[in-house]
């Protein structure tokens, strides 16, 4: 198999594809025979969450993997989005201090968002995860099923970020509350469900799949239902430029809420997932 088929991994020519899962033009997984016999499985999301070098500690504190980050800063973000809803707490500190909430939830998110596609776009350039690559910032690379995730959700925590602050400003009139706080929030939202169903489609290897012994299974339906209440919420949350009354503020909290625990459930599912995968 040549490098052209799939870049930007590096395969030896002496080891021959046997199978292939694909999505439309992205390829998920291939297994390789290799000159020996022997057998090795590539998947995409494996090969970027599995080549980090983990420490003999407990997987729950592993401050040198990227991944761990990943986890606890989505897992920080999920719980002030999700606490911000909730009402005793908004009574207890009043709206500017909530709004304060949601706003430092959305940079937990977007840090989050941000190192998930430093993790994929810096992923080895060999399916044995030995070949390194300089480090980047950023990179191009429309070919990889993961850059389009990674990067649409890192694009939809930036629209969260202007959202929810905006949402700090009490001076907004009608028209600007509903271009500056409901507008950014359902881009964001539409953002992540796309990103969300992406990820699915990596770790099913098609359009449907039923993994329950999966972990990374998990993370990505615990996301795709967080993305799809943070869409209703999204849609309930509509703000009329007229008047500027909340279409269905109850559902929209609801919403908000159901979204926060599916991806903070999720975010915890990263770190055993960071096990599993390095143990492959």
């Amino acid at each position: 198999m040549r490098t052209a088929a799939r870049a930007p991994l590096r395969v030896p020519e002496s080891w021959l594809a046997e199978e292939r899962s694909k999505v439309g033009p992205f390829v998920t997984r291939e297994a390789y025979r290799l000159e020996d016999g022997s057998r090795r499985e590539w998947s995409s999301r494996r090969h970027r969450k599995g080549h980090e070098r983990l420490t003999d500690h407990t997987v729950f504190w592993q401050p040198r993997a990227l991944g761990w980050w990943i986890a606890v800063l989505f897992a920080i973000g999920s719980f002030l989005f999700g606490l911000g809803v909730v009402p005793s707490y908004a009574t207890a500190v009043g709206a500017l201090t909530d709004a304060w909430t949601f706003f430092v939830g959305s940079l937990f998110f977007t840090s989050a968002g941000y190192l998930q596609f430093l993790q994929a776009i810096n992923a080895p350039a060999d399916p044995g995860g030995t070949q390194r690559i300089a480090f980047r910032l950023f990179a191009w690379q429309p070919h990889r099923i993961d850059f389009w995730p990674c990067g649409i959700q890192s694009l939809g925590t930036l629209w969260f970020n202007v959202s929810t602050f905006a949402a700090t400003r009490s001076a907004l009139d009608a028209e600007q509350a509903h271009k500056m706080v409901w507008r950014p929030d359902m881009l964001g939202s539409i953002a992540f469900i796309v990103a969300s169903w992406l990820a699915w489609i990596e770790v099913c290897h098609g359009w449907f799949a039923w993994r329950p012994r999966d972990v990374s299974w998990w993370i990505v339906s615990a996301n795709l239902g967080g993305s799809i209440a943070f869409l209703i919420s999204a849609f309930a949350a509509y703000i009329d430029p007229h008047n500027g009354q909340v279409w269905r503020l109850p559902l929209a909290n609801l919403g908000t809420f159901v979204g926060a625990v599916g991806f903070f459930v999720g975010a915890l599912l990263l770190i055993p997932e960071m096990r599993s995968a390095a143990a492959e």
